[in-house]
């Protein structure tokens, strides 16, 4: 992670309201529409976000200890 990411990131509480978000909207949307649900956020985010080498390093990131 680069350190302008690191320097944009949540503090802790924040890190869990994002959590308890997200999991209230995958509740939300059922687990058939749950992936699609998934692909959609991240590619809003990718977007937002406006850095593709950052976002595939956020996909290494997330695939680690799986």
């Amino acid at each position: 992670m680069t350190a302008t990411a690191m320097t944009r990131g949540l503090p802790i509480a924040g890190l869990e309201g994002a959590y308890d978000a997200l999991a209230e909207a995958i509740d939300r949307v059922g687990e058939e529409q749950s992936e699609l649900f998934l692909v959609k956020l991240a590619l809003l985010n990718a977007n937002a976000l406006g850095d593709a080498g950052l976002f595939r390093q956020q996909i290494e990131a997330a695939l680690r200890d799986l």
